[in-house]
């Protein structure tokens, strides 16, 4: 065999080493939607204050986002394995301590680590992308990585729900059944990704043409930008949201949020060293495709948050079967993503992004409607979640191509990473923000009810307060999740709107 050959054949081998980690990490990011409620039982946290339970989903997430562009540049001083060996190695440390977690501090804890080493697989592979490949080929194999970042959000809540099956089972006092083992699993197929990234990764920093001296790191841009994301979550998390949506520190907390990410603007405009330099692109088709990408992980998140939930309580279905629900709207986004990449070929990607966030308003706008009999409508909460699903999807593909358009093949791959980052931004700001709002409608809906106590009267009559308190819950619940889905439905909206401002048509 020929040297060339030999060496395609050792770059395909890495880039599919390196999707293989990158689909790892980002199943992790969803995994916790199918078993949020399992989870939460078992810390003690009730069905009726879930906020408290969504720090374990904004935890990993603030991670991710945090630690994509600076360990990203680490790993251009540092070298791609042992950067990856690291991730990997943390990876596992914080699945560890999110299977032995008793109390949701540690849950979060253990979220959050794995966020930062997951966040950090994605641009370090984009990067080995840049070392391996040349202009005219790095394209194809950008987009396999990001299929595989694709294909963990439609993957992650079916594989919970599949793990979640495992039989209880106690080891020396250690539960490794049930959503523990999600995390289990981790350990094993971190260490196997290990293995297989030491004998297909290059080792050592890139060596990059005309490069002197030690690669620089933008740190103050990392921090201002963590510390931005870190403001704006704590200032939206209210635990407890009976009196306010925000809570007494809310607005301060967003105001130097605000601040710190102009901070973080400023900076990376005037920095010589930037964690993401797109500074010879079009702003305004750049920034319009960026807004898309961040109003679809928000709308995306909350369904897969709130969709799982609401089958978890209204229709009373164990995390498995919950995930089915669910998965109607995922095999539909799969099947919008693979469409909307056909149709852009022709219509151009402004033309079906604009039509896949309308779709997905109107399909949000019906998942507003539903009626409180869920179990009685499922044929029309199939067909809605379906309509959103192929809405969202129909954008995934346009948008990539589109920021890949709008700049240099030089920047291919922190436009890509861009993308990414726009839109698990969107999943942060997005679930914390939406979800603040209806946790304080379902509290001020339920500020009247009395948990029913069977002292002092006949067992029947407990049985219909009991009842009426149960129905009553459930109309409170309704009454959340569907302004959820309303508020959702505006934001694809926006999202419409800011997708006529993206590129006219594909490049010939």
């Amino acid at each position: 065999m020929s040297r060339p050959a030999r060496a395609g054949g050792a770059r395909r081998v890495a880039l599919g080493v390196g999707g293989a980690v990158v689909l790892l990490a980002a199943l992790d990011a969803y995994v916790v939607v199918t078993v949020l409620i399992d989870i939460a039982e078992d810390v003690g946290i009730p069905v009726n204050r879930l906020e408290r339970a969504t720090p374990m989903v904004t935890g990993f997430l603030l991670g991710y986002v945090a630690a994509m562009p600076l360990l990203g540049q680490l790993s251009d001083r540092y070298g791609r394995r042992p950067l990856i060996h690291a991730c990997l190695a943390a990876f596992a440390l914080g699945s560890v301590l999110t299977a032995l977690a008793a109390g949701e501090a540690m849950v979060v804890a253990g979220r959050a680590v794995q966020g930062v080493a997951g966040g950090a697989l994605l641009p370090i592979t984009m990067a080995l992308i840049g070392d391996l490949w040349d202009e005219r080929e790095r394209p194809v194999a950008l987009g396999a990585v990001g299929a595989a970042q694709e294909l963990g959000s439609a993957l992650g809540p079916l594989y919970g729900g599949m793990l979640v099956l495992v039989p209880a089972t106690t080891v020396l006092g250690v539960e490794l059944g049930g959503w523990h083992a999600i995390f289990w699993l981790n350990v094993p197929l971190a260490a196997l990704a290990a293995v297989a990234v030491h004998f297909t990764v290059p080792g050592g920093p890139a060596a990059r043409p005309g490069a002197r001296g030690r690669v620089r790191v933008d740190g103050v841009g990392g921090a201002l930008l963590a510390l931005a994301l870190a403001l704006l979550v704590a200032g939206l998390y209210n635990p407890e949201p009976a009196a306010s949506v925000l809570p007494p520190w809310g607005l301060p907390l967003i105001g130097a949020g605000v601040l710190a990410g102009a901070a973080f603007v400023w900076w990376e405009i005037r920095s010589p060293v930037r964690l993401l330099d797109l500074s010879t692109t079009r702003k305004g088709p750049l920034l319009a495709t960026l807004a898309v990408s961040f109003l679809t992980g928000a709308a995306l998140l909350v369904t897969m948050v709130f969709v799982q939930i609401a089958a978890q309580t209204l229709l009373e279905l164990e995390a498995r079967e919950a995930a089915l629900v669910l998965g109607r709207f995922l095999v539909a986004l799969v099947a919008g993503a693979v469409l909307g990449g056909l149709l852009a070929r022709r219509a151009g990607d402004r033309a079906v992004s604009v039509a896949g966030m309308a779709v997905a308003a109107a399909g949000y706008g019906l998942m507003s409607r539903w009626p409180q009999d869920l179990a009685g409508a499922r044929l029309e909460m199939d067909l809605t979640l379906a309509v959103a699903g192929l809405g969202l999807g129909l954008v995934v593909a346009p948008v990539s191509a589109a920021v890949l358009r709008v700049t240099p093949a030089a920047q291919h791959g922190v436009a890509s990473a861009a993308v990414v980052v726009a839109r698990m931004m969107g999943m942060l700001i997005g679930i914390a923000g939406v979800s603040a709002w209806g946790f304080y409608r379902f509290q001020s809906l339920t500020a009247h009810l009395d948990t029913p106590l069977p002292f002092g009267v006949d067992p029947a009559e407990h049985a219909r307060r009991l009842a009426r308190y149960l129905a009553e819950v459930d109309a409170a619940l309704h009454t959340e999740y569907t302004e959820m889905f309303l508020v959702t439905a505006v934001l694809c909206a926006i999202g419409a709107a800011a997708a006529l401002l993206m590129p006219r048509r594909a490049a010939p």
